[in-house]
């Protein structure tokens, strides 16, 4: 089984800044979620046998926390959040119209100039879940990366749902669950 986790809160997510990939790390409530994740896990008996993580830190210290410090977390950048480019830092509580929309609607509306694409994204973490496949099967899995990036890949696994994901709400240490079966990716489940 697979499970996929958002990253747990930091500053910049309580300040309603957009991180993008600053490397920011979790904050004291970020921990205390990821800790409660971590207890959540246990309770369910899952034991994780390979785990992947963003290689930005919030990211990372949230798989560490949930798999134990005597984990091998795999890094991959293909789980990175997405780029924002010039966007990165602003205040997502009054941002300007090009960037509320780009967020209201990542599927339809135009991406800002500099800001990753909606495309890329699913590029990205489509090629990260199809080139690990066969490794997944029959394995319990952990894999901890950030909202857009989730959603992108929530999208790319699930074509049939019609970008659906896009305008899903992530919370921080949100996790799906999925799993394969017969070669493919089961339709991932919200489990916490």
């Amino acid at each position: 089984m697979i499970y996929m986790i958002r990253h747990g809160q930091t500053a910049l997510n309580l300040a309603r800044i957009l991180q993008g990939q600053r490397d920011e790390p979790l904050s004291d409530v970020g921990r205390a979620q990821a800790v409660e994740a971590a207890r959540r896990f246990r309770e369910m008996g899952v034991v994780f046998d390979l785990v992947y993580s963003s290689p930005l830190c919030r990211a990372s210290e949230t798989a560490r926390i949930i798999a134990g410090e005597q984990a091998v977390i795999r890094t991959d950048p293909r789980l990175q959040e997405i780029d924002c480019g010039p966007w990165e830092g602003t205040d997502y509580r009054d941002p300007p119209e090009v960037l509320r929309l780009y967020f209201d609607d990542p599927g339809h509306a135009p991406v800002p100039p500099g800001m990753e694409s909606p495309e890329s994204i699913l590029r990205r973490t489509g090629a990260f879940f199809e080139e690990l496949r066969p490794q997944f099967k029959g394995k319990s899995v952990l894999i901890a990366t950030h909202a857009i990036a989730m959603k992108g890949a929530l999208v790319s696994l699930t074509p049939a749902a019609g970008g659906r994901f896009w305008s899903e709400h992530i919370g921080n240490c949100a996790v799906y669950r999925f799993d394969v079966e017969n070669g493919r990716y089961t339709p991932p489940e919200k489990v916490m």
